[in-house]
């Protein structure tokens, strides 16, 4: 029997199809069992690049050029820049707000405030707040994230199960805000009226977001907690003050002005560069060692939290601990994640994997519940192929578009399936932007934190429920009786 490659695109097969979604799986399964929670350090990145020239020769055989493969590689992590930036720009954030003491007036009074029998919901709905205030996940995590996550550690409590709470409530009040990013993209994608899918998307998520608060309830530890031997630790070797709340109002404030993330956060940076300018000369000017005039020891010191981090030597563990984080270099190997990860995304598109997967799913779907099970498990396995969650969204949504209108379905279910779907999961999967921005972010391994993270894993299975029992479906105007697909 003998084999041709084709010189013109031409369709996957099934088995073809298979190949690079297979060769991911094992290789990503088999990075986690040698090195554990180090695998996304850069075991990961090695496996998706051999995943890459997997799909780059399945493509190839089946008639893309390499010059075409190279192009959607481009475009996909031409798409992915802004993540990117982002994700250093809060690097640089984390180094200036430890240096300048916003980092340790979180923990100081968050200790004073806060209670450890309730502290997890209150993490949530602390973080759904601002979310759904500010529409960002990810500004919500990068900022308040990081205090809570340090407030946790103080109080003894399990990172992990704080990450799970920060990432619940961050992720539900990006679902429910008409600021929110992936909001807007998912009524774009299914043509729905943004304030219809903020209304029905309550539907589904107010019941997940009541369950996982439930769970974070019964996580908490029922013990009295004294904060006063940990605050007079930090008070002792640092002098926390409202007013080191600054960057932190300026950077939500920016974020509820709709500037975009990047500059809102590292504006933030900045800002937390010039409180410690200002504020502490001196700790500065020892975190920057020698310089010619004490002015550029300032300079110098800024410099080196921006792009190194802030080391903390106050001579307390516990604080030294909390201080000694952030810088751009602390974001490298995410960001080696996200770029591969891309890569890898854009080789798999244009080949047409994803075309050949979902494709016959939407074509099996036979009722409403079924449908809305193959778009949720479409979308997450999006996310887990394609590595970002704006994919996740358009690319389900596009394709999934014409049967739900088939079906006499109003865009809006589409819409709301889209974010209960696709937006969740998107931080459940480490090699994902999301995932490994989360990841990043609160210093916790995305396998870890993921069986906490109640809200995103319990929304698809809400919205699953909903379709097959029923509820909500609306119909589009005009749609009398529910007609089969094709």
């Amino acid at each position: 029997m003998r084999f041709h490659r084709a010189t013109t695109p031409k369709p996957l097969g099934l088995w073809s199809a298979l190949v690079p979604v297979v060769t991911l799986v094992a290789l990503l399964g088999l990075s986690f069992t040698l090195f554990g929670d180090g695998a996304a350090s850069g075991p990961n990145q090695v496996a998706l690049l051999f995943c890459s020239l997997v799909a780059i020769a399945v493509a190839w055989w089946h008639g893309h050029t390499l010059d075409e493969l190279r192009d959607a590689a481009v475009a996909s992590v031409t798409a992915g820049l802004p993540a990117i930036f982002i994700l250093l720009s809060v690097g640089a954030l984390i180094g200036t707000w430890a240096m300048s003491g916003t980092l340790t007036a979180m923990v100081y009074f968050g200790l004073q405030l806060l209670s450890p029998a309730f502290f997890y919901p209150t993490t949530c709905l602390i973080c759904l707040v601002v979310a759904v205030s500010i529409g960002s996940s990810w500004t919500t995590a990068g900022t308040l994230g990081i205090g809570l996550m340090g407030i946790a550690r103080e109080m003894g409590l399990d990172p992990a199960i704080t990450a799970g709470a920060v990432i619940s409530g961050a992720y539900f009040g990006d679902r429910l805000s008409p600021l929110s990013g992936t909001a807007n993209l998912a009524c774009a994608a299914a043509g729905a009226d943004l304030y219809d899918h903020v209304r029905e998307s309550l539907w589904t998520a107010v019941p997940s977001h009541a369950i996982a608060l439930l769970v974070f309830w019964s996580l908490g530890t029922p013990v009295a907690f004294d904060p006063s031997a940990a605050t007079a630790r930090i008070a002792a070797v640092a002098d926390p003050r409202l007013l080191h709340f600054l960057p932190l109002v300026l950077v939500l404030l920016m974020a509820a002005l709709r500037w975009p993330p990047f500059v809102a956060i590292f504006l933030g940076a900045l800002a937390g560069a010039a409180l410690a300018v200002l504020d502490a000369p001196d700790r500065v000017a020892a975190f920057a060692g020698p310089a010619p005039t004490h002015d550029l020891a300032l300079l110098k010191g800024v410099w080196s939290a921006l792009s190194d981090g802030f080391v903390s030597t106050t001579g307390e563990p516990v604080v030294d601990t909390l201080l000694t984080r952030g810088g751009m270099a602390s974001m490298l190997a995410t960001v080696w994640l996200i770029l591969v990860a891309l890569a890898f995304g854009g080789f798999i598109e244009r080949a047409g994997v994803l075309d050949r997967l979902i494709g016959p799913v939407i074509a099996a779907a036979r009722s409403a519940g079924a449908l809305c099970t193959a778009l949720v498990a479409a979308a997450f396995g999006t996310n887990v192929l394609a590595s970002d969650q704006y994919i996740a969204v358009v690319l389900p949504g596009r394709m999934f578009r014409p049967a739900f209108a088939a079906r006499g379905l109003a865009p809006v279910v589409l819409s709301r399936s889209l974010g209960d779907s696709a937006a969740v999961t998107s931080p459940l999967v480490p090699w994902n932007s999301c995932g490994a921005y989360m990841a990043a972010t609160l210093g916790v391994a995305t396998t870890s934190y993921l069986p906490y993270a109640v809200f995103n894993l319990l929304n698809p299975l809400v919205s699953i429920a909903f379709a097959f029992l029923g509820l909500r479906l609306l119909r589009a105007p005009g749609a009398v009786t529910e007609r089969s697909l094709p």
